[in-house]
């Protein structure tokens, strides 16, 4: 799976949101100012030719529509960060999050219940 622009994924964060959208829908997403309509032509032009996104012809009207996943997306960087970064270790990439990162002692306890959620289904 191809990285996206930051752009790209600006309009992708907009599609995964509205799960389908004519380019109108697009642009009353974006807050002000809106980028221009042929900005967002091209991103989505881009993101058809990598397979990102789809659509579907009504008249002379195309509405959008993601093909990936947002966890499919997210899941696979991040997996590669924790490769590239971090050794491929889960536990270094954890240590660093949770140091770095400034999570409060609420947030902090919530990942321990989501961690001891994940133990308990890993042992049935």
């Amino acid at each position: 799976m191809q990285q996206l622009t930051n752009a790209e994924e600006l309009v992708m964060e907009h599609l995964w949101q509205l799960e389908k959208a004519f380019m109108k829908d697009l642009l009353e997403a974006f807050p002000e100012p809106k980028p221009k309509t042929t900005t967002i032509a091209t991103l989505l032009k881009r993101m058809i030719d990598k397979d990102f996104v789809a659509y579907k012809e009504f008249g002379n009207s195309r509405e959008y529509y993601p093909l990936v996943k947002k966890t499919d997306y997210f899941s696979k960087h991040v997996n590669g960060l924790i490769s590239s970064f971090f050794n491929n270790s889960a536990s270094q990439f954890a240590s660093f999050f949770t140091k770095e990162t400034n999570l409060s002692s609420a947030e902090l306890e919530d990942l321990r219940k989501i961690i001891d959620g994940e133990i308990l289904k890993k042992k049935k």
